[in-house]
């Protein structure tokens, strides 16, 4: 065991929490290795980099990284101003991943994790084993790398949940991938701005995300005629269906939902109710969706799928994860996640034991973590890669305890918009990680359902 604590932690994903624990196993000296299958830092990120945050620069900075930036002459940010994605990557995550140096590989996917020399199956000396992590590099070449423990903050950005109302592929859905985008579209891009200008598109989903897409589709809809969109709600619309408006715990949160109600009452936007996707027809040059009683809507010409994300678990399939069969987090923690009972500022702060699995050594961090839940936060995340890396120094008074105060309106993370209002006041957008893109950091602290970037 005393050589499996020469080999560094593993962390997967240079993302704003894998980067975050990076920085607090340095400061617990532990050395890090961070893989990042993008070609930068905030990968994720980057791809809603249109998109606002719900939460401000004070919110969104990790302590332990902000340490060691600080000799860089690294100056956070006005910390009352809401970045977008892109401030976020450019402006902390590729400055924080600078400083890690080589303690950051990009071009590395990680294909499988396991315990060196046994599989799942295999219980004698299996706790003694360092883990084994294969890796594809950015040129097609294949690796693997030992580590004392392995740490994921994967995100879900790259697993959208697909249209189909029972969790899997609608029919047709994979067949018209052309018409189907599962992405707040940017509407700033003239590119895509031409895709849906003078067109129908349905936008499928009731969170941040699909409030974000609405409010968009009627701005340009008052600018390009003939623009139009189609809330596809799998429920009816009720007086929760546009959030808390001006009693929402999360000012911005609440004023997107007010956008998205606006656009539906002034015409730009068309409520399909009760709707549950079947299948995908086309007509025409047009798709159609029919929903599970048979009905169809009208003829469509894009369709945007923002239904939440999930966790890809493929590459952990050698290692035993204890996960909560609904929500596929793990078990200890899932309770307190639940979208049912908690939005972002009722989640209590957890660690290194509410993430805890069978195979010892191996945490999911971030919105990983959460499964299919909606609700993660960013400063929820730097608490938790700080109470692990507490435990993995031994210091288990630390990891257990809990340094974090919620603000009262939570940290949410999600798809708000870019451009509306301007930094520093109450911002359209989802806070954190997405990831989430369901961040994602994107759609936090709303019903499940809506998708998150953080």
């Amino acid at each position: 065991m005393s050589e499996d604590h020469d080999l560094p932690v593993l962390v997967i994903g240079a993302g704003p929490i894998g980067l975050a624990a990076a920085a607090h196993l340095i400061e617990r000296g532990i050395e890090p290795l961070v893989l990042e299958a993008g070609p930068s830092a905030g990968a994720a990120v980057r791809e809603w980099s249109h998109v606002r945050l719900f939460s401000p620069w004070a919110e969104v900075v990790d302590a332990a990284a902000e340490k060691l930036l600080a000799p860089t002459g690294w100056v956070r940010p006005d910390g009352t101003a809401y970045p977008s994605g892109g401030d976020w990557a450019e402006r902390y995550l590729q400055p924080l991943a600078d400083v890690l140096g080589g303690r950051v590989r990009y071009g590395a996917r990680v294909g499988g994790v396991a315990r060196a020399g046994r599989d799942r199956i295999v219980d004698s000396g299996r706790a003694e084993q360092p883990f084994t992590v294969h890796v594809t590099t950015a040129d097609g070449g294949e690796e693997r790398i030992r580590a004392r423990a392995v740490i994921d903050a994967s995100g879900t950005w790259s697993t959208p949940n697909p249209l189909g109302s029972d969790g899997l592929p609608a029919l047709g859905e994979r067949t018209h991938t052309e018409r189907i985008s599962y992405r707040v579209p940017d509407l700033k891009d003239a590119a895509v701005r031409a895709r849906y200008a003078g067109r129908r598109t349905a936008v499928v989903g009731a969170g941040a995300s699909a409030f974000t897409a609405l409010a968009g589709l009627a701005d340009l809809a008052a600018e390009e005629a003939g623009t139009h969109a189609v809330w596809v709600l799998r429920r009816g619309i009720g007086s929760a269906t546009f959030g808390g408006g001006e009693a929402d715990e999360l000012p911005a949160r609440g004023a997107l939902g007010l956008r998205a109600k606006a656009a539906v009452d002034a015409g730009h936007a068309t409520a399909l109710t009760g709707f549950r996707t079947s299948a995908v027809e086309r007509d025409g040059d047009r798709v159609v969706l029919v929903s599970e009683d048979g009905r169809r809507s009208e003829p469509l010409d894009e369709v945007v799928v923002l239904t939440g994300l999930r966790p890809d678990l493929s590459f952990l399939s050698e290692v035993r994860l204890g996960l909560d069969e609904r929500l596929q987090a793990p078990v200890e923690l899932a309770p307190l996640i639940d979208p049912n009972q908690h939005s972002c500022g009722t989640v209590y702060p957890h660690g290194a034991k509410e993430l805890a699995h069978p195979e010892s050594g191996v945490y999911l961090v971030g919105m990983k973590s959460y499964g299919r839940a909606p609700t993660f936060l960013a400063m929820t995340g730097y608490e938790q890669v700080r109470s692990v890396a507490a435990h993995l120094a031994g210091d288990h008074e630390a990891a257990a305890r809990v340094e974090l105060t919620l603000p009262e309106t939570g940290v949410c993370g999600g798809a708000g918009l870019f451009d509306e209002p301007e930094a520093g006041q109450a911002g359209g957008g989802c806070c954190a990680v997405p990831a989430a893109p369901e961040v994602l950091s994107i759609g936090l602290g709303a019903p499940a359902g809506s998708s998150t970037g953080c």
